[in-house]
């Protein structure tokens, strides 16, 4: 993962729809004719004004405790009148606020997940493990969406990491909680809910499991992992996500990949962030059973840090990726860390409609895009929603 400062932690959700009637050139209030009744807000500067206003209207909507506002409802040329009156600091239309449509980020549009969405593929009933540093258990975009979690390293939000990286800021309210922000990350971009807010995910009515294999610090021991990747497939969970690596493997991985394998689990992880190289892909995700992910950016190049070599089996979105991260936000991240949360979720989408461990493997290799990028870059190439699921571009009703 490659972290980027966009300025934004939380997304803000209301925007304003109602102006005043002094300055509502064109709104519905400054259209309207002299004996038409309107609904406003008043705000009055006096025990006076209040009774000026009251006396004025047709009928009393609201009556605030606090503030010294009133809701009235009564003709446009009272309206008008009020606003001259001394004792009243300003009459304005009441107009409405309203939740702003959620964000679907751009590795989802490409990917066609919306026309997925359209046709009524949400996910439900599949099981997607995201073995990282755990997710926020409270965040409203995730809540909905968590099963059971498991932590295999400690939650701890206090102290610092090397090379100046900070822990997440909030509080480990269980074992398996998100002390880093990246696994968070990845489970929005796998399965973030379809809420009308943030954004949404490549499944978003699966059931995300947080299996904590690493710290604060984003890292974890083989055997942490390894121990993950087990009791994944003891649960009989459909995807195991890992967006996580290093340039050498683990025979205790590489057994616990092999035993969830074995029991139908779809392993996919991330390639490596090593790029520009060659024959650089890491592990667990080089091992033959582990479906291997490299990155694009969103002109459907090769994200510059995207690892390559013979192990590639598939590319997704991986640049600039908006999704959530711990104590309730938002960000954005690059990576192959993001590009496979991407495919676990699509693989749950495919779960959801009874395809299992390899099967799910061959399909999303199957119906990948060529988008002109060498086999040693892409795999099978590009990742695409739509197809996997037996749908196209012209699907999206």
């Amino acid at each position: 993962m490659r972290g980027k400062d966009n300025g934004i932690s939380r997304r803000n959700v209301l925007k304003m729809a109602g102006a005043s009637v002094a300055t509502a050139a064109g709104s519905g209030l400054a259209a309207a004719k002299p004996d038409d009744t309107v609904e406003v807000n008043v705000g009055f500067a006096s025990e006076k004004g209040r009774q000026v206003a009251l006396g004025k209207a047709d009928e009393t909507v609201r009556k605030f405790d606090s503030i010294d506002v009133l809701t009235l409802r009564l003709p446009k040329r009272a309206a008008t009148a009020l606003e001259k009156n001394p004792n009243v600091r300003y009459v304005e239309e009441n107009g409405t606020m309203e939740a702003l449509a959620e964000t679907l980020p751009w590795g989802q549009q490409r990917i066609d997940s919306d026309v997925v969405y359209s046709n009524g593929e949400l996910g439900a009933g599949a099981d997607v493990a995201i073995l990282d540093t755990g997710i926020d258990d409270d965040h409203p975009d995730l809540t909905d969406r968590l099963g059971t979690g498991k932590a295999f390293v400690s939650c701890n939000t206090q102290g610092g990491c090397r090379f100046g990286a900070k822990p997440a800021d909030n509080t480990c309210n269980y074992s398996w909680t998100d002390d880093n922000n990246h696994g968070t990350h990845c489970a929005g971009i796998a399965a973030g809910d379809d809420n009308s807010q943030g954004i949404v995910g490549a499944a978003p009515d699966a059931t995300l499991h947080a299996v904590k294999v690493l710290g604060k610090c984003g890292s974890g021991s083989f055997s942490d992992i390894a121990a993950g990747v087990e009791y994944v497939a003891d649960q009989g969970w459909d995807v195991a996500s890992m967006s996580l690596g290093a340039s050498s493997g683990s025979s205790a991985l590489r057994d616990a990949v092999q035993y969830a394998t074995n029991n139908g689990v779809f392993v996919v992880a991330a390639a490596g962030n090593d790029g520009p190289c060659s024959d650089c892909v890491g592990y667990p995700a080089a091992y033959p059973e582990v479906m291997a992910v490299g990155s694009t950016a969103s002109d459907d190049t090769l994200s510059d840090f995207s690892s390559t070599g013979p192990e590639v089996d598939i590319a997704a979105p991986g640049s600039d990726i908006y999704s959530t991260v711990a104590n309730g936000g938002y960000d954005t991240y690059s990576g192959t860390s993001m590009a496979t949360p991407h495919v676990a979720g699509v693989a749950g989408q495919l779960a959801a409609n009874g395809t299992t461990g390899s099967d799910i493997r061959s399909t999303l290799a199957n119906s990948a895009e060529n988008i002109g990028l060498a086999s040693n870059e892409s795999g099978a190439g590009l990742l695409d929603a739509a197809a996997a699921l037996g749908y196209d571009s012209s699907d999206d009703t």
